[in-house]
This record gives C-alpha cells, structure tokens and sequence, in this order.
C-alpha cells in the first residue's frame, strides 16, 4: 500500500480519470492520502480526514512513509487561519491557504516524514474546540468567496465544502457531503429555537438532501449559492431579497454542539 501528502495549496480531486472529469472535492495542503489504485498518469486515492475517495493526478501528491502516515492520521494537526500564508524550507516556498494542515506544528515548523518546513502565521489548536462564536466568526472569513462544486478554498468553495471547513477550523471533522452532515446531531424542531452555528439543511422534489448551510442570530443564514452570503431563513427555507423568491426548501436542522 502507498502513502502520500498534499505539497500543494490545492488539488482537484475528480470523479475519473481526466483533467476534465467532474471535481468531486479538493485536497488541502497538509492533507494525506492512501493510494487505492492507480491508472495511467493518475492514482485513485482515499483521504485521512474524511475517507473521501477520488482521482488526481500522480504528479500531485508527494509519497510518505506508512509509518508517517499513521503517525499523521492519528493526530490532531493545527490549521492554518491566515487567509495565505508560506510554508518554506531552504529550497521551496509554498502557498497555504485558510483551512490547509499543518503537520505537527510546533508553533515554528512542520513536519513532513523527516523533513521541516517553517510556518509563521496563525494557527489553528487543536487540542481547544472553538465555542459558537468562534464558529460564526471564523465563517465570517469566508463570506463572499465564490461558489465552486467540489471546492475547499476560499477562492472557491461549495455549500458542504464551506460548512465543513468552518466547523474543521473549529475542530470537528465533519463528512464532506450535505447528506453526510445532516446525520450527526440533534434536531431543533423549529427555526425559532435555533442557535448561532447549528446546520440548516434542504432537500429537493425528491427528498433529497442537496444543500447546507449555517444558522446566524436573527434567523439569518450564511451559505455557499453564488457565493458564500448571508440571506433569511424561516420555516419554508432560505429567502434571497435580491432575488424576491425562496432558494432552498427547510428539510431539517441540526445542533452539533451546545
């Protein structure tokens, strides 16, 4: 079995095994990797962090030790809170960007299977989860980012790509997809009981769970559509007053923490 890291800022992680094929999410740097199989110039490849599985190209992982990667897997890595920063060595100056990993930072330097890079700007602590506020205010650095299927970055992001970073920055893993999520929790049974940082998610015709986002004060929600913004949330669903018409359908919301 192969190993490997995330070296880069961000890697397309897609459906099949083309630069053209659908980006089903995006791998942060920091972020290691199992190699489930390989084809051509690409390796079908399962995350660490969320057993989210995908194609990228070989050219984009660097290889690491199994040891380090259970070393890696094992442990809670901060992660990086400036919205880009460098991770440098003698040699190389990388790009970070908001949410990427920082592997067994010591609050200097990384630690990638033998070799160190040196970090300086803000971090995330693992060993603290972040209160509600917190929460919100970390969501808040996101706001405007433009909307990305698959996307994890702040120049790019989707609807469960958004909560998911915001509530990792926190400290809590969660799944990668909307219909994921909405399975962790408890349910608040009414918009007016909700608390700043619970999930609100919606469902489509079918039933089907195709959306997410994150409950404000004032029964407010921020939310990836377009870009990451801030609109109303009542009973029915999300209001967009630019648009004077419901975007999304209430299906459930749910608290993940008090």
């Amino acid at each position: 079995m192969e190993y490997g890291i995330c070296m880069l800022s961000l890697v397309p992680m897609r459906a099949d095994i083309s630069d053209k094929a659908e980006i089903v999410t995006q791998i942060l740097f920091g972020e290691c990797l199992q190699v489930l199989k390989r084809e051509g110039n690409w390796v079908q490849v399962q995350l660490a962090t969320d057993k989210y599985t995908g194609w990228i190209d070989f050219k984009q992982y660097v290889p690491v030790s199994e040891s380090y990667f259970k070393d890696w897997s094992k442990a809670a890595h901060p992660r990086a809170l400036d919205l880009i920063q460098v991770v440098s060595s003698a040699d190389e100056r990388i790009p970070v960007g908001i949410g990427g990993y920082l592997p067994f930072f010591d609050g200097i330097s990384i630690q990638v299977d033998g070799q160190s890079y040196t970090y300086s700007g803000r971090a995330t602590n693992p060993a603290m989860q972040a209160t509600a506020a917190q929460l919100i205010k970390i969501a808040y650095t996101f706001l405007k980012a433009p909307y990305l299927w698959g996307g994890k970055s702040i120049f790019g992001i989707d609807c469960s790509g958004f909560t998911q970073q915001v509530y990792g920055l926190c400290g809590y893993q969660l799944p990668r997809d909307a219909a994921q999520q909405v399975v962790l929790g408890e349910e608040v049974h009414f918009v007016t009981q909700t608390q700043p940082g619970d999930l609100a998610f919606f469902s489509n015709a079918e039933g089907r769970i195709i959306h997410v986002g994150i409950v404000l004060e004032g029964q407010k929600i921020m939310h990836a559509h377009g870009e990451v913004r801030i609109d109303t949330l009542d009973h029915n669903g999300i209001y967009n007053s630019d648009r004077k018409r419901y975007s999304h359908n209430l299906r459930i919301i749910k608290r993940l923490f008090s």
